[in-house]
C-alpha cells in the first residue's frame, strides 16, 4: 500500500536545502532507532505484536456476544476507533454507536438506544477526569441499562470514570500512563472495541517488520524531510483531500494527531480535512489558484463499486462519456484530474491509497503516521507528547462551571 512512487515527489522541492533536510532527517531517524532499542519510547510498545494487553481473552469473551457497542470518549480515546470501524465497516457485523462531542443531536439520533437491550457500553478516557466523557456517560445513564454490561478504559488511579466502575462494579481496563490518548489506537483504547468487532489484533501491529522494509523507511525519511522544508518554506497548511468517504474518520484521527504533537512554540502544522469530489465546487479554485501555502495528501481507495451506475436512459448525446460509468471509476477520474493539474502547477502532493483495506493496511498507516510525526517534532525540537495549552482551557472550563 506504501509505495514510494505514491508519495511526495523530490521535483516538488528539488532544492539546496530539501538535500540538507535528507541527511537531517536521516540522523534524526537513527538517533530514534537507538532510543527504540533502549525503550525511550514505550508508547511504541503498543505497536509491537508482543504487546501485553490489560484485558485477557475471557473479558473479550463476556462482551463479544452483543450485537450493539456503545463507546463514549474524547479525541484520541475514541478517533482511533471510530477510524477503525469506517475503514473495516464491510467485514464488521455489529452496530457501533459513538458519543465523542457534546452535541443534543447525538442522544437524539441515538435515543434508541435506551431501547436496546442488546449493548453493551466502553467509556475510554485516560485520565479519566475529561468532563465531556463524564457528561455524556450521565446523560445515557442508567442504572438497569449499564449493568453487567459498562467497561471503563482508564488510568489505574484515582479518577472520576475509576470511581463510577467500582461503584457500578463495571470492568476495567487499565490505559497504560506511558500512552497519551492520541497515540492509543493500537493499545487497550483501539484494540478492545477492535475485539469486540471481531477483528484481527494482531494484523494491525507491524512495527518491527515494517522497520525493516526499506521502502517503507525510505518513503518515511523522504516524506518527513518533505514536509520540514516546505515548512521552512511557510508552506505549514496540511489538506488530507479525501475521496472516499469510509476514510473520513482516518482524516480526523490524522488531524488530532498533527495538530496536538506538533502546534507548539508558535510552531506546528495546520491539518485541513477537504472532500472530494464535493470540494471541487468550494474550496478547489483557492486550492488551484490561492495562496501557495499547502500541501496536500490525497486519499483514495481502489476497490471497485459496481453497485451504483449511470443508467443510460437519461444522459444526453453531449454527456455519452457518463453512460454505464460506475461510480467509483467516475470518482477516481475526477481525484486523477485534480492530480494531474496539481502536477502541471508545480503544487506539492502525496497519494496514499488503500488496495485491500484490512487491518494489514490500516496498521501500516497509523504507524506511518506515528512515525512520520514523531521524526518532524524532533527535526522541530518540540515534545510531541504532551498539550500544555488544552490543559489550560480545561482548568479554565472547571473554573467556570463551578
Amino acid at each position: 500500500m506504501l509505495k514510494k512512487d505514491n508519495f511526495f515527489k523530490n521535483n516538488f522541492v528539488n532544492s539546496k536545502k530539501y538535500y540538507e533536510n535528507i541527511k537531517k532527517t536521516k540522523k534524526i531517524y537513527n538517533t530514534f532507532l537507538i532510543d527504540l532499542k533502549n525503550f525511550k519510547i514505550p508508547l511504541l510498545e503498543s505497536y509491537e505484536k508482543d504487546y501485553e494487553f490489560a484485558f485477557s481473552t475471557a473479558t473479550v469473551k463476556k462482551f463479544s456476544s452483543y450485537k450493539n457497542i456503545v463507546i463514549i470518549g474524547m479525541g484520541g480515546s475514541i478517533l482511533g476507533t471510530k477510524s477503525i470501524y469506517s475503514f473495516l465497516k464491510e467485514k464488521i457485523k455489529k452496530n457501533v454507536f459513538f458519543f465523542d462531542n457534546l452535541d443534543p443531536n447525538l442522544f437524539l439520533k441515538y435515543k434508541k438506544i435506551k431501547n436496546l437491550k442488546n449493548s453493551c457500553f466502553i467509556v475510554a478516557g485516560k485520565s479519566g477526569k475529561t468532563i465531556e466523557t463524564i457528561i455524556n456517560l450521565g446523560i445515557i445513564f442508567s442504572k438497569n441499562l449499564l449493568k453487567n454490561k459498562l467497561i471503563i478504559i482508564a488510568e489505574s488511579t484515582d479518577n472520576a470514570l475509576i470511581t463510577i466502575a467500582n461503584k457500578y462494579h463495571a470492568e476495567i481496563i487499565e490505559h497504560k500512563e506511558f500512552i497519551s490518548g492520541r497515540y492509543s489506537v493500537l493499545s487497550e483504547t483501539g484494540m478492545f472495541p477492535a475485539a469486540l468487532m471481531g477483528l484481527n489484533l494482531m494484523k494491525f501491529k507491524n512495527l518491527k517488520r515494517l522497520m525493516k522494509n526499506k521502502n517503507f523507511i525510505s518513503t518515511l525519511i523522504q516524506d518527513v524531510a518533505c514536509i520540514y522544508t516546505l515548512i521552512s518554506k511557510n508552506i505549514n497548511n496540511s489538506v488530507i483531500l479525501n475521496y472516499d468517504s469510509n476514510l473520513n474518520d482516518l482524516g480526523y484521527w490524522y488531524q488530532q494527531l498533527v495538530a496536538e504533537s506538533l502546534g507548539k512554540k508558535g510552531k506546528g502544522i495546520n491539518p485541513i480535512l477537504s472532500f472530494g469530489p464535493k470540494d471541487h465546487h468550494s474550496l478547489l479554485q483557492l486550492y488551484l489558484d490561492g495562496p501557495k501555502d499547502k500541501f496536500f495528501t490525497f486519499i483514495n481507495s481502489t476497490q471497485k463499486e459496481d453497485r451504483f451506475k449511470v443508467s443510460q436512459d437519461i444522459i444526453p448525446n453531449n454527456m455519452r462519456f457518463l453512460k454505464n460509468k460506475n461510480l467509483r471509476f467516475i470518482i477516481n477520474a475526477q481525484c486523477n484530474a485534480v492530480k494531474n493539474i496539481f502536477k502541471l502547477k508545480k503544487i506539492p502532493f502525496r497519494q496514499i491509497t488503500f488496495n485491500k483495506k484490512n487491518e494489514e493496511e490500516l496498521g501500516e498507516i497509523f504507524t506511518f503516521f506515528v512515525l512520520e510525526t514523531i521524526l518532524l517534532s524532533r527535526l522541530m525540537n518540540i515534545n510531541p507528547f504532551d498539550q500544555p495549552a488544552v490543559e489550560r482551557v480545561k482548568i479554565e472550563t472547571k473554573k467556570i462551571l463551578r
